[in-house]
């Protein structure tokens, strides 16, 4: 098959993964202009790459599943909401739900949020110099999504060393290479303390609420899903939206002067370069999708950072615009039944911390003298972001 497909899709033959992961953005105008659905022999799959396309493929459960023992993320942590669909979908979501819900979120999170935004704030160095990254928007979304859950017994710098073990198997499965030992161990450990928590059921927690409808395993596996989310989607919105204002310095300036105006940053940089670029499914059937004949058992994966700059829906999509009027319509937190759970929380806790640094460190800026550039495959964000700010004299 894959002969014939590479002769039907020259572009996605000539496509490589250390390019998706490099610079992706020139190749995936390519294929969505030409092959919005393209057979490409690296990733042996399908890639979607035009919007309309990609909305089809999550909203349609039934035809494209994520529930194939070839999913990357189950072979880590084990089935979960995030591998399973239908009503053991349901089954595995329902019980985390209530928090995340808007209302919910305002009133159950700011407080904290602001808390652990000005403490973070106030412990970065005085010399005026830090990696954001890692002093900054990785231990905020640590403390949040673990006082979300009610996991206890640990500490941010031990949760952020697990999750990065869970994203390197993950990553490394998504390119067709053999995960190592690290993730595995690292969920193990994660196990251990989600049990924990959970057998000390007078506690109040969403983990311990969660166990009264789940067994622990399940409770588990699905708080890693949450954790991973929350870290990765929370640690990647603010350190790309902080590249994004950097680099454009006329925007930036237009949100100083009203904060009013963050929102429409933070879903722009959500468009233009979210922070998981891809979301993989399985074809259920023989079906067609655009131009592509699709046969059961095919991996497709979506582009999500493709289907955001597609110019049928964001007119100039390469420009990053503040004012956009559209950005909202990004895809950054997927769509369909596996549209993220924690979305209203990684909006809140970007904004708050996005307001709070640049409010309290005037003259906050890119370190010249280190570069910040965004990669990778599956989850894509700037491995380090050092900036500057004018430290008091």
């Amino acid at each position: 098959m894959t002969p014939r497909l590479a002769d039907a899709c020259p572009l996605g033959a000539a496509t490589t993964l250390a390019e998706l992961a490099d610079d992706p953005h020139p190749r995936l105008a390519l294929l969505r202009a030409h092959e919005p659905v393209s057979w490409l022999p690296e990733l042996n799959g399908w890639l979607v790459t035009r919007r309309d396309l990609a909305l089809t493929v999550m909203r349609d459960a039934a035809t494209f599943t994520v529930d194939d023992p070839r999913f990357s993320t189950a072979q880590v942590v084990g089935p979960s909401m995030l591998s399973l669909d239908g009503d053991r979908h349901t089954r595995h979501r329902e019980p985390f739900n209530a928090p995340f819900r808007p209302r919910a979120v305002r009133e159950g999170f700011t407080v904290c949020i602001e808390r652990e935004t000005d403490r973070l704030i106030t412990a970065l160095p005085p010399t005026g110099a830090a990696d954001l990254r890692r002093a900054f928007a990785g231990p905020l979304a640590v403390a949040v999504v673990t006082e979300a859950l009610g996991l206890t017994g640990t500490t941010a710098d031990t949760v952020l060393a697990w999750y990065d073990a869970i994203v390197r198997s993950v990553s490394d499965i998504t390119a067709g290479h053999t995960a190592g030992a690290a993730g595995t161990a690292a969920y193990a450990r994660l196990r251990a303390a989600v049990e924990a928590t959970v057998a000390d059921r007078s506690a109040a927690s969403l983990l311990v609420s969660a166990a009264g409808r789940l067994t622990v395993p399940e409770v588990a596996s699905n708080a890693a899903v949450l954790m991973f989310g929350g870290i990765e989607t929370t640690e990647a919105m603010i350190t790309n939206a902080l590249l994004h204002l950097f680099r454009h310095p006329a925007e930036l300036a237009l949100v100083r002067d009203d904060f009013d105006l963050l929102d429409g940053a933070i879903e722009e940089s959500l468009r233009l370069e979210p922070g998981a670029a891809v979301v993989d499914r399985y074809a259920t059937r023989d079906t067609g999708l655009g131009p592509a004949a699709i046969r059961r058992g095919d991996l497709v994966t979506v582009s999500l950072t493709g289907a955001n700059r597609d110019p049928a829906v964001f007119p100039d999509p390469d420009r990053f615009d503040v004012r956009r009027e559209n950005a909202r319509l990004q895809l950054a937190f997927a769509h369909g039944p596996h549209h993220c759970l924690a979305a209203h929380l990684a909006r809140l806790e970007t904004r708050i911390a996005l307001h709070r640094l640049l409010e309290r460190l005037p003259g906050l800026r890119l370190d010249p003298d280190r570069p910040a550039a965004v990669h990778g495959l599956v989850f894509r964000k700037p491995s380090a972001l050092h900036v500057r700010w004018d430290a008091p004299v």
